[in-house]
């Protein structure tokens, strides 16, 4: 691909790469897990960002309503499980191989996890806020 494709395209995002073997720990939301970042918000000059959630304890109380200022969030489940509760009423509980996609901006809870629980998550874009609020109507 010539060039000017290529920068025209994708701007200025570059090959990024992340190892296990040498992770890269972030702070995160939650103290209960160990955030590893996989090095895609700087790859994706900050359109994305990716990582990985494990599990220090399993989750020992609800997270309380919130959401997030983002366009949207997915998450899979690698190991273990977590319940979420949504406004809409529904609730999931993700096991390994499980995904969901969460709009930015859609209030949920996040229940409770086992204590081996591991989750990818990437979001779009990468800069992820996160916002307490009411339950919904219904809700507890």
């Amino acid at each position: 691909m010539p060039d000017d494709v290529t920068r025209h395209q994708w701007g200025a995002m570059k090959v990024g790469h992340a190892s296990e073997k040498k992770p890269v720990l972030v702070a995160g939301r939650r103290d209960f897990f160990a955030y590893r970042d996989l090095g895609i918000k700087d790859a994706s000059n900050g359109q994305m960002r990716g990582q990985v959630m494990k599990a220090i304890t399993g989750m020992t109380q609800p997270t309380g309503w919130h959401y997030h200022t983002c366009d949207g969030q997915f998450v899979y489940a690698l190991k273990g499980w977590v319940e979420l509760e949504f406004a809409s009423g529904e609730t999931l509980r993700l096991e390994p191989g499980d995904s969901v996609f969460i709009p930015g901006g859609l209030p949920h809870n996040e229940l409770r996890t086992s204590d081996d629980v591991e989750i990818l998550e990437v979001s779009v874009p990468g800069e992820l806020g996160t916002v307490a609020c009411e339950a919904p109507a219904g809700h507890v």
